[in-house]
């Protein structure tokens, strides 16, 4: 067998000193909820410098099971694990006979869509990738201390390995007690959430960095156009009035704006919908909700307790437009196979801003604007409007309140028919109606049928761009339930003249 040597740290950037198996446990579940596909992690270290300690520490965290068995790779040189959130695969090559020998293990094949945890990986030699974190255990002054070494060549792993670390020094001054962090399923935003677990309570850590740097110009400038939230100020404000206004929201219980920390309330995660499918309980408890919502005068401008003011946007014609002409963009090519002409691109602009201008008088007010069930969790425990825990509300604007109402009677993430539809719809129509006298119930199905054709039109692009451009080919799913919608409120009279500009699409 081919003698080892640990490789010298010469380009180290950060040295941890972790006092007990307890801390190098903790560091483990720090790196654990930043890894994704493609990673490599190379553990070296002498015998009992806690390579296998962390190692446990890390898949159990991924797997989400603190009991899981995890054995020694030792004779096997790979375990695979094949895990809801990501892959791992588990190495040790201490009995490597030869580098080359990696390559039938299927590394490359294994990162493809999941991460790989490699101890001993000095016997690979060079046929590890440049882009690998490596740690390098070393014993310390006493029999319980280890020195933790990280290294790279991909100056990426820096910055990510200070954002887990701040999130950690953050939690630890806020809570003052023992903690676990977990990995919470966000959104394709730059935010990051985990569900903290202290003793018998569970929030939230949400983490939203944002600089102009962070982001290409044509995104930047699509944010600006959309009024999209670019820091965390907004889930603050808009959390703060809805709370304000008998509205489920969760309750915030630390927040450091300047590096987008918000500790918040966990409300769980069962949401309106059971196995894929609507649950009309509580799609009518939603409606209950936005009736509520809808009559209640929200401000423009929100004083926060930490005496920051936050301005809510105003959705304007304009953004509305650029929203839908995602479509044009996406959507159209991948039904046409080229892309959209300028004459379409025009004549779809004067048809949206007629249409828009059709519901100018319908009520405006605080569009959340994913009011849906992704983001509608059920709290089986409670009563009324508080049934029904809303998060994802950072990008509310000022605009047609019918929006919201559009956006969960034709739910993007299950199949609402037109019966439960309609049925919904009578029920929102009847509490407003009940709530007052002013309220226009024609002007309210003008805005709710344009409202619901623009942000069809908008999610159809979404998911074509998803798919194309971010490899996330699941998406092209979901464009018959979009399809379906589409023609659905097409049929109303207010939008015969785009109806006519869609169907050359519809064939």
């Amino acid at each position: 067998m081919a003698s080892h040597q640990l490789r010298e740290p010469s380009n180290s950037f950060l040295t941890l000193t972790l006092s007990s198996e307890a801390e190098t446990r903790q560091l483990a579940e720090d790196i654990a909820l930043i890894l994704k596909p493609g990673d490599v992690l190379c553990l070296s270290g002498d015998l009992g410098a806690g390579k296998s300690t962390f190692s446990r520490a890390l898949i159990r965290n991924v797997a989400a099971d603190y009991d899981l068995e995890v054995p020694s790779p030792t004779f096997t040189l790979v375990q695979p694990y094949d895990l809801a959130r990501l892959n791992l695969s588990h190495f040790d090559l201490y009995r490597l006979e030869e580098p080359e020998e990696l390559e039938e293990l299927g590394l490359e094949e294994l990162l493809e869509d999941g991460a790989a945890l490699i101890e001993w990986p000095e016997k690979a030699e060079e046929l590890l990738p440049d882009s690998a974190l490596w740690l390098q255990f070393q014993h310390g002054d006493d029999e319980d201390t280890r020195q933790a070494v990280f290294f790279s060549e991909d100056p990426v792993w820096q910055e990510r390995l200070e954002a887990t670390l701040e999130i950690r020094a953050f939690l630890d001054e806020t809570l003052e007690v023992t903690f676990e962090r977990h990995h919470l399923a966000g959104d394709a935003s730059l935010r990051t959430f985990e569900r903290i677990d202290k003793g018998g309570e569970s929030l939230v850590l949400m983490r939203w960095p944002f600089s102009d740097a962070m982001l290409p110009e044509p995104v930047r400038a699509y944010m600006d156009k959309v009024h999209l939230a670019k820091d965390c100020r907004s889930v603050a404000a808009v959390g703060q009035e809805l709370r304000k206004a008998g509205i489920h929201a969760p309750a915030i219980k630390s927040a450091d704006f300047q590096n987008g920390l918000v500790l918040s309330e966990y409300l769980g995660s069962e949401t309106i919908v059971i196995d894929g499918k609507p649950v009309p309980e509580r799609y009518f408890a939603a409606v209950d909700v936005l009736a509520a919502m809808h009559a209640h005068d929200f401000p423009e401008t929100v004083q926060l307790d930490t005496g920051d003011t936050y301005q809510v946007p105003l959705y304007s014609i304009d953004a509305l437009i650029a929203e839908a002409s995602l479509f044009l963009d996406w959507y159209v090519p991948e039904m046409t196979g080229e892309p959209a002409s300028e004459h379409s691109k025009a004549e779809f602009e004067i048809l949206w801003r007629q249409a828009l201008d059709a519901c100018s008088t319908a009520q405006t007010g605080w569009v959340l604007r994913d009011f849906h069930s992704p983001n509608l969790l059920w709290q089986e425990q409670a009563d009324g409007t508080d049934r029904i825990g809303i998060i994802d509300f950072q990008d509310t604007v000022i605009g047609p309140v019918a929006y919201d109402v559009a956006s969960l009677l034709l739910d993007a993430r299950t199949d609402i028919d037109a019966s439960l539809e309609n049925a919904l719809y009578d029920a929102y129509v009847k509490a407003r109606t009940e709530q007052s006298d002013s309220f226009d119930s024609q002007a309210f199905s003008n805005a709710y049928s344009i409202m619901a054709a623009q942000r069809i039109t908008k999610i159809l692009g979404i998911f074509v761009r998803l798919a194309r451009r971010d490899g996330k080919s699941a998406y092209l799913g979901h464009l018959p339930r979009m399809e379906a919608y589409l023609d659905r409120v097409l049929a109303s009279p207010v939008l015969s003249d785009l109806k006519k500009w869609y169907q050359q699409y519809r064939a």
